[in-house]
């Protein structure tokens, strides 16, 4: 009854206001303003006063200067404005970008992981790099330790004269790992070196975060134009980088000690880490935040955690229902973490409800198997 109240109230206004010019009228608010553009006249430009330094701007939206002149109707009746020809748009992004967080720098690609995994393997042999490992599944490969001299002349040139190589007689090694990135069909490239002296056949390890910052921000930028001129010529997919790229060999649900449900996964921390991220996405679970440190996800598991609605023009009435409150959006949600802890050889994934209390055992099997069903 409230509801048909409310309608019949809305009848009334609407057919009140239908007649008001002030309101629909050609001088009214909401008159037709298609055709404003034909009283529009050009100004001089704006005078800057002698003595100030002016910075210049460009326009946001230029003028193309080679519109066609209109076509006028044979009854002359009419005239046909032409379209203008599409302008290039110089500020949009492209498919690669670079990125930074204090010293690590990465490229992020608007691509999944099969297209991009050829194409950095390919700039690397092409430079003249030796690559001697390669797992396709993992999304790395690494290259032999050679003279920095043995590369391509023209890559080492660039780099050179941007950075210092590694002392005369040393040798480097380069480490390229392709993930997927936070958001569908993305990918992450990391580049990690390491060095050792002329003469020294220590195999030294892979640092934890940058060997040489210098060599490996060259790289990464050598590689950009170089992924960036890929993408504008078509490039191969790899197969084996799409099909299994950082899925777990072995996976099992299994229970704890104390008859909690766990994941447990057959790989690495970084394959697993990034192939449950994925999961998640697929299963449409929605992700709040996540702590690749600390190995967590914190999701929300309320169905309309995700969800983008505006209100209407009518969301002013009561009865017609405006934007939801923020607190009851906050009241309602349901969130949880998703935890990844390394345990020998394997991965273990549990759901928590926060870092001292497990989540009900309900829960935590239904989200487990969610992202079980979405592995692989």
């Amino acid at each position: 009854m409230k509801r048909l109240a409310g309608l019949s109230a809305l009848a009334l206004i609407i057919s009140s206001t239908s007649g008001c010019g002030w309101l629909w009228g050609d001088d009214g608010y909401f008159r037709d303003r298609g055709n404003d553009y034909l009283d529009a006249r050009e100004t001089a430009p704006l005078q800057i006063p002698a003595g100030v330094t002016a910075k210049r701007l460009d326009p946001l939206l230029p003028i193309p200067g080679n519109v066609p002149a209109m076509r006028v109707a044979q009854d002359n009746s009419e005239f046909e404005v032409p379209r203008p020809p599409v302008l290039k748009d110089l500020t949009a992004g492209t498919d690669f970008s670079l990125q930074k967080a204090g010293d690590s720098r990465w490229i992020v690609a608007q691509r999944p992981p099969a297209e991009v995994w050829p194409v950095a393997r390919q700039f690397f042999e092409d430079n003249g790099f030796k690559v001697v490992d390669e797992r396709p599944q993992v999304g790395e490969f690494s290259t032999a330790w050679q003279p920095i001299e043995q590369i391509s002349s023209t890559l080492a040139r660039r780099l050179s004269s941007r950075v210092a190589l590694t002392e005369a007689g040393g040798e480097t090694r380069i480490r390229v790992r392709v993930e997927p990135g936070v958001q569908r069909n993305t990918s992450e490239i990391f580049v990690v070196s390491v060095e050792r002296a002329a003469g020294s056949t220590v195999d030294q390890p892979w640092p934890s975060s940058n060997g040489n910052p210098g060599l490996e921000a060259a790289l990464l930028d050598e590689m950009l134009a170089n992924l960036s001129n890929s993408a504008e010529q078509g490039g191969s997919v790899s197969l084996l980088a799409g099909q299994s790229f950082d899925t777990p060999s072995r996976i099992s649900m299994i229970v704890d000690g104390n008859g909690n449900p766990i994941l447990n996964l057959g790989a690495d921390l970084d394959r697993s880490w990034s192939s449950v991220g994925r999961s998640l996405d697929l299963a449409q679970i929605h992700i709040d935040d996540l702590n690749r440190s600390l190995g967590v996800y914190y999701i929300n598991l309320d169905p309309n955690a995700a969800a983008d609605e505006k209100p209407g023009f009518f969301s002013w009435l009561p009865f017609i229902g405006g934007a939801v409150d923020p607190a009851e959006i906050e009241e309602s949600a349901e969130r949880f973490q998703v935890r990844l802890t390394k345990v020998g050889d394997s991965v273990q994934v549990s759901v928590e409800k926060d870092s001292n209390t497990v989540a009900p055992a309900e829960i935590a099997r239904s989200v487990l198997s969610r992202i079980q069903e979405n592995l692989g």
